[in-house]
């Protein structure tokens, strides 16, 4: 029990430092990966303004990914590309991923892999 407690406040907190140190330097846009159990999900945050430009998830009805799953590598892939070109509708070109904690590894990579492709630098 100790352990998973440790396991889940040495993540927040690892969360928490790289969100600092992305806002601190922040003079472009933060493009916030989210994993949940079922899904993936993901927005790009205009911190300055405090405001959400634009958000996808792999649980709206007009996602069609690779697979069945909606949360593996390529739903992960097909997510980028999508807040890829809601961002570019929007105007952002640039933006600092945050990965919050996790590394940049499997889901994390294919995404920012399909967001690269579609035309998003960072």
């Amino acid at each position: 029990m100790i352990d998973r407690l440790k396991k889940s406040v040495s993540k927040i907190k690892r969360a928490e430092r790289s969100r600092f140190k992305l806002k601190k330097s922040g003079s472009r846009l933060r493009l916030v990966f989210i994993k949940s159990n079922k899904y993936l999900s993901c927005q790009i945050v205009d911190d300055v303004q405090g405001v959400t430009l634009a958000y996808a998830t792999t649980s709206e009805k007009t996602f069609s990914g690779e697979g069945k799953s909606k949360k593996d590598k390529g739903a992960a892939k097909t997510l980028g590309k999508m807040i890829a070109e809601r961002g570019s509708q929007k105007g952002v070109k640039q933006v600092m991923l945050d990965r919050s904690g996790m590394i940049f590894h499997g889901r994390i990579a294919a995404f920012a892999e399909g967001a690269r492709e579609a035309g998003l630098e960072f």
